[in-house]
């Protein structure tokens, strides 16, 4: 999970930074569906360390965030 966490926190921040520098945001729709996979990742994690309140809240996040980058795509 640790390999997993890696790749995905290093594409969010890719794209995050390419879309600062460019000022070319409509990679955001990206951004925000790698975030929603990290965020959900990270509650797997804290499910597997049986912490329920942590597992909560990151599933909560991430499916606004895939909720969030599904009107991205459909919107834009």
């Amino acid at each position: 999970m640790k390999i997993v966490k890696l790749i995905l926190a290093m594409i969010v921040l890719a794209v995050s930074v390419y879309q600062l520098i460019t000022g070319n945001f409509d990679l955001m729709p990206y951004s925000m569906l790698f975030l929603g996979a990290l965020m959900l990742v990270t509650g797997l994690v804290e499910l597997q360390k049986d912490r329920k309140g942590g597992f909560l809240g990151c599933v909560v996040v991430s499916l606004f965030l895939f909720f969030v980058s599904i009107q991205g795509f459909f919107l834009n």
